[in-house]
């Protein structure tokens, strides 16, 4: 019996008996006898169908995952970014030299920190077995070829055994190399693929070692200042693209209502950033920032001699020893980038650097000559503060986005970096949103009706297959509305009335296809701002906070001052209005 990729989930074996049954009916030439065999294989398709409908209606309230999986193999529905699994052992020698390029130039002996067992770390008992009940067991193992589900099915047994091994690695400063060794499997950055730099080096460790991982971030984010770089927005929480996109437009709509004024905005793309994170230099920003000696020498040991190999399919390179970045993959690696770039802040008043994770937006204030200057000198600071740091600017993925409303114009000069053109453009994808020069959200919402009325075809071929409402609304919810809503708070507020009629369009399309009603574009967006606001009044650390001002009556907050509709129809404003409309 040969099995297809394609075969359909309700083929069953007693389908597939009548299909046999039509097939001989057809060759033996009696037409009543395939008549009748065409009827049976109707009905049975029918029945298959029903059964298959009905596993699935069960599975809703009992496994959510077997559900979307169905759902997927029923519409064809499926992420296009898988690993790479054709290639050579050769490809992929050829591979892990190159993702270790960074590693051309050798690098010194890591210093050695004083390490005080009083000033480690150490981790409870119960800490260790919450971290492994919590495994997905789903995760695809690492070099140890330890499963998820080992780990979450007998954490009683082995919680103490890891907790006498962690405690023992933080007191020693020192991180066992099995546990640092990772293999990198390459994901395609794009469909097309030309070069290994359209690769995006992914690496798999132990799983155990991420429980580790998350004990000890636990303890280094209870230790962080909370006003440490505001303006970060990745990695903290309730924060989110939203926070950084509204905070850089805020300061650029409120800086434009002032005469003779324009604002630049540059979008800097750093080549894998994580990757070129100097151990030493770290450790040193942390031991400034008041961390223990005993933790920097345990960062410091669990950044150096690492363990790297590739694997393409079968195929599997030998290992090279790593001391410089922090794996993609690994727990610790965004976190220990947000510390290691902290202090990349602005040195003019008129200008903000703006980060989200690795993404960063230098927002230029310009107003006359001097705003100017300043506006290049931060650019030039930023490009040195790189070449200090290892971090290496990507000058041909990096973009500038002038926005300018004078009348009378004057002609900008090109900026440039290192002795490259910076190239400017009219539009650009900004965590997500594509933001115009002319401030409008027409590109934005049309790219967000393209993916949605999309997805609506994946809609209307469940309807097809008669599921229930109940998941046809999960779908829409998950599949639809969150393309609609991606950063909503930000844009829906400026934008025209026929962008929001046309999104309105597709929230109606989708009800017809349901026979449910869905909640409107306005009112999630008043549901979402409301619910951010909240966020914002009780983190005081958020760089928007200050903007909530209490009249005296202590009911109502004191409304922006807007000039223009540009400024009026933006979040902040929005927001205040929002908030008094219910006090």
């Amino acid at each position: 019996m040969r099995i297809y990729t394609n075969r359909k989930p309700w083929m069953t074996k007693e389908v597939r008996g009548l299909l046999k049954a039509r097939n001989a009916a057809f060759r033996s030439g009696d037409k009543a006898l395939y008549s009748s065999a065409r009827a049976n294989l109707r009905r049975g398709i029918c029945q298959a169908k029903a059964s298959y409908r009905g596993r699935i209606e069960k599975q809703l309230r009992s496994n959510t995952r077997q559900v979307w999986q169905g759902v997927q193999h029923i519409t064809n529905y499926r992420s296009s970014n898988q690993p790479c699994t054709e290639g050579t052992t050769s490809l992929a020698e050829e591979m892990n030299i190159f993702f270790a390029r960074f590693e051309a130039t050798p690098t010194t002996a890591p210093p050695q920190l004083p390490v005080h067992s009083s000033s480690a770390l150490t981790v409870e008992e119960c800490e260790v077995r919450q971290v492994m009940r919590k495994v997905n067991p789903r995760k695809a193992a690492g070099p140890d070829g330890v499963s998820g589900r080992v780990l979450k099915d007998c954490a009683d047994q082995l919680a103490g055994i890891f907790t006498k091994i962690f405690n023992q690695s933080l007191s020693q400063a020192t991180v066992p190399p099995c546990l640092k060794s990772s293999t990198i499997v390459p994901l395609p950055k794009r469909t097309n693929i030309n070069t290994l730099n359209d690769y995006r080096p992914v690496a798999l460790t132990p799983i155990i070692m991420k429980c580790f991982e998350r004990l000890v971030r636990s303890h280094i984010l209870a230790d962080l200042p909370a006003e440490l770089d505001p303006l970060q927005f990745a990695y903290k929480a309730k924060r989110s693209t939203e926070d950084a996109v509204s905070t850089a437009l805020h300061a650029a709509l409120t800086h434009l209502e002032k005469q003779g004024s324009y604002v630049k905005m540059l979008f800097v793309d750093f080549s894998s950033a994580f990757n070129t994170i100097l151990p030493q230099r770290l450790v040193s920003k942390l031991a400034n920032l008041g961390f223990p000696s005993a933790t920097c020498s345990w960062i410091l040991d669990f950044l150096t001699g690492r363990s790297q190999r590739v694997r393409l399919g079968p195929h599997t390179s030998t290992a090279l020893s790593l001391n410089t970045g922090s794996p993609q993959g690994c727990v610790l690696s965004p976190l220990l980038y947000t510390l290691y770039t902290h202090d990349c802040l602005s040195n003019h008043l008129s200008n903000k650097i703006i980060k989200f994770a690795d993404d960063t937006t230098v927002v230029g204030l310009i107003s006359g000559g001097k705003g100017e200057l300043d506006y290049r000198d931060e650019v030039k600071r930023l490009s040195e503060w790189c070449k200090v740091n290892n971090l290496l600017l990507n000058t041909s993925k990096t973009k500038e986005l002038v926005i300018d409303f004078r009348k009378n114009k004057t002609d900008i000069q090109p900026l440039t970096i290192s002795g490259t053109c910076v190239e400017r453009v009219p539009v650009f994808r900004f965590l997500g949103m594509e933001l115009e020069d002319k401030l409008t959200w027409s590109t934005n919402t049309k790219e967000l009706l393209k993916k949605a009325q999309q997805r609506l075809y994946f809609l209307r071929i469940l309807k097809k297959n008669r599921l229930p409402s109940d998941l046809l609304q999960a779908f829409c919810h998950c599949s639809i509305e969150s393309v609609l809503t991606y950063g909503l708070c930000v844009w829906y507020g400026s934008s025209t009335s026929a962008d929001k009629k046309a999104l309105q369009r597709v929230v109606r399309a989708a009800e017809r296809t349901i026979g449910c009603p869905l909640p409107t574009m306005e009112q999630i967006y008043t549901s979402r701002l409301h619910k951010k606001v909240l966020d914002i009044l009780n983190d005081s650390s958020h760089p928007g906070h200050g903007l909530f001002q209490l009249l005296p009556s202590g009911k109502r907050y004191r409304a922006i001052k807007t000039r223009t509709t540009r400024l009026k129809n933006s979040f902040y404003p929005m927001a205040i209005m929002a908030l008094n409309s219910k006090a």
